[in-house]
């Protein structure tokens, strides 16, 4: 979906109408963590290059910015909802409940998923998604039992990883983040143990099986993390021998206390995230609420410079922070060049 055209209610239109002589003149964006840092590069640069104030963007993760971004049109509400995954039918649906039928899909680029740990902690030197599943999920496969996990350190089931205790501090729900993790991590590792295989065996339909494998342990030993990366790497400080999940950009720019583990012996970079080789990869997007182009000022002007090639190409700021350069770039322009038109 790259720009979603539906019909923007009367109700709508008069409530973007009767706001446009006193609209806000500032762009206010929120959502991803992930997309955090690159929006906020965007917008500076975007209030020192513009006669437009500075936009406001703040996080909360990619779930809650959809979901204030679904409450309505007008200027009591937010103009761009950034996200680590693509937008799902119920939040359409949520949108168009309130009025927001007008959607615009952009792309900005690619991140990878990597798995990192505290710089003077054990050697987590490589994992694959079946580690990971053994590690933090809710039911594993041992012996070819299905049982609660009862896996304690790293080493109960794999020897060439450290006789450490297992602790790992996972995206919550709220996070685009964590349905990246599900399906290319857990997901996987659930299949490749054969778990997956014995839950059906067992008399599971194929969705509660699904389900099941995406389950993770309730017992402490699986954290999720609510707020944005720092918060992440606090629990990491406070856990020598943790684990912890992290976007490639945030991992890059904390190689002084982190260091990351490959994934099916690829490392995450930007040329293996690039090519596709390194696994555990997802593209970025923002989304603009249409019906506010021409009445929020600067809205449009600053999603065209976001996907400009000076910021998002693949020599721009944004690659140098760690985003992947989207190989179509240039229909994604086209598309906000269209928008609102």
């Amino acid at each position: 979906m790259s720009l979603t055209k539906l019909t923007v209610s009367a109700l709508a239109i008069a409530a973007v109408s009767a706001t446009a002589a006193s609209a806000r003149d500032q762009v206010q964006v929120a959502g991803s963590s992930t997309v955090l840092p690159y929006a906020s590069i965007v917008a500076e640069a975007f209030g020192e290059n513009f006669d437009f104030p500075t936009p406001v963007v703040e996080s909360g993760g990619s779930s809650a910015g959809l979901r204030r971004f679904c409450e309505g049109v007008g200027e009591n509400t937010i103009d761009i909802a950034n996200a680590s995954r693509a937008i799902r039918e119920k939040e359409v649906a949520a949108c168009a409940e309130n009025g927001v039928t007008d959607i615009v899909e952009v792309r900005i680029g690619y991140d990878g998923i990597v798995f990192a740990s505290r710089i003077d902690g054990p050697a987590y030197n490589a994992f694959s998604p079946s580690d990971l599943f053994n590690a933090l999920g809710a039911k594993v496969l041992v012996d070819g039992q299905l049982v609660d996990n009862p896996h304690t350190k790293w080493s109960d089931f794999n020897a060439d990883l450290p006789d450490a205790d297992i602790i790992g501090f996972i995206p919550g729900t709220n996070h685009g983040t964590r349905e990246v993790f599900e399906e290319k991590v857990i997901a996987a590792g659930c299949e490749a143990t054969g778990a997956f295989q014995a839950m059906m065996d067992a008399g599971m339909s194929e969705d509660d099986a699904e389900d099941a494998c995406l389950a993770t342990r309730s017992d402490g030993l699986s954290v999720d993390i609510a707020g944005d990366y720092t918060e992440t790497l606090a629990q990491l400080s406070a856990n020598p021998n943790g684990i912890g999940v992290f976007g490639l950009a945030f991992y890059e720019n904390n190689q002084d206390t982190l260091k990351v583990a490959t994934m099916d012996g690829v490392m995450p970079s930007t040329a293996s995230i690039s090519t596709g080789e390194y696994p555990v990869s997802r593209p970025l997007y923002f989304y603009i609420k249409e019906a506010h182009i021409g009445v929020i000022p600067g809205l449009k002007e600053f999603a065209s410079f976001f996907v400009a090639d000076e910021l998002a190409g693949p020599d721009g700021p944004l690659a140098e922070y760690g985003l992947v350069s989207d190989p179509a770039l240039a229909e994604t322009q086209a598309t906000v060049a269209g928008a609102g038109s």
